[in-house]
């Protein structure tokens, strides 16, 4: 709190939740000194940046509608915000200059990539999440393309690395394993998999259109779009989904901690096994603390659902909240700059005819 109103942005919030969690992912090798394998709990201590990321992204989609801005709900949001931001880069004159109808599609991508795709981090197949990242990464690219953030965007981009796994990122560095040629007819599981991954992406598009009139409009070739569900009907429908959403994140970090569990038992060796139980013990406690405290801030997006956590929750938040180790987020909650903003004018003449 040092910096007090100067450094009690919400970026500045994050990256004393992210310093936090790096504590907690960071190797702390206190036996296996040159050792540079994957333990078993590092998992679940990922599992927090991922749900870090879900709660920075989803509550940041959810404040655009829940504040009633009027831009945000016009979908005309990005007709201002290039040439209003703090500081614009010379892209943000070119995205500025973009047809009317391509900035509305541009907010309801907006709303898909923060509000939708945020669920699919808890997905249980890969190339979900995969989609998910990448979706995470373009939305930062374009802010970073079009404005200045300085460190924010970039630390987003780190966050969404949770969502990755190792085969994925050798790929990356050229050390990706060769993988069999797959056999035909596929496995019964395959085939489930691949279905309920073009299920989501079809029930993705779907809702996408359905929420916001999506419509092409042939004779003028243009892309129409508009918000097609009041403030209410959106209310209702956050109060609906944000404690199942608690439950999915409860269900998906008790998987996390049961999968790490399972991987100490399969290391080689008594001691070792107990000595990797032990640590599993200690991170998934930590973890398990750290959920149960994020979810005071998160709920803050309905105070109805807030008020139906368990009081003990809201008692364990009381007793780290100046530690500001977990926080609320919700960015660009209302479109800055719309009536025109304030600027100072210096002007001086030599003759006192002609001003400059």
């Amino acid at each position: 709190q040092v910096g007090q109103v100067f450094l009690y942005f919400q970026w500045d919030s994050l990256l004393l939740e992210a310093g936090f969690l790096a504590v907690l992912v960071a190797p702390l090798r206190l036996l296996k000194w040159r050792s540079t394998a994957w333990r078993p709990h590092d998992s679940v201590t990922f599992w927090l940046v991922r749900w870090l990321l879900f709660r920075l992204m989803f509550a940041s989609g959810v404040v655009k509608l829940t504040s009633r801005c009027p831009t945000w709900w016009g979908l005309t949001a990005l007709t201002y915000h290039y040439e209003t931001q703090c500081i614009p880069t010379p892209v943000a004159w070119f995205a500025h200059q973009l047809p009317v109808w391509f900035q509305k599609f541009s907010v309801v991508a907006t709303y898909v990539i923060e509000i939708a795709i945020p669920v699919l981090f808890f997905a249980p197949i890969r190339r979900l999440r995969l989609f998910a990242f990448y979706s995470q990464v373009l939305l930062q690219v374009l802010i970073i393309l079009t404005g200045n953030y300085n460190f924010f965007n970039m630390l987003t981009i780190v966050l969404a690395f949770s969502l990755l796994d190792e085969e994925h990122v050798g790929r990356w560095l050229g050390r990706g394993k060769k993988r069999h040629a797959s056999a035909w007819p596929p496995s019964l599981r395959s085939f489930l998999s691949t279905l309920l991954e073009l299920s989501t992406y079809g029930l993705l598009l779907y809702w996408s259109v359905q929420s916001f009139g999506l419509e092409i409009n042939w004779e003028k070739r243009l892309l129409d779009s508009k918000v097609a569900f009041t403030y209410h009907e959106f209310t209702t429908w956050l109060h609906a989904v944000t404690l199942p959403l608690v439950g999915l994140g409860f269900l998906s970090l008790s998987l996390e901690i049961l999968f790490a569990l399972y991987r100490c038992f399969c290391i080689r060796g008594c001691f070792w096994k107990l000595w990797a139980t032990l640590q599993w013990a200690v991170f998934a406690t930590a973890a398990m603390g750290m959920f149960a405290v994020s979810l005071v801030p998160f709920t803050y997006i309905d105070y109805e659902s807030n008020g139906k956590l368990w009081p003990g929750i809201h008692q364990m938040f009381g007793a780290v909240e100046r530690f500001q180790v977990v926080n609320s987020y919700g960015l660009f909650r209302r479109m800055t700059g719309v009536g025109g903003r304030p600027e100072v004018v210096l002007e001086g003449s030599y003759d006192k005819q002609t001003w400059t």
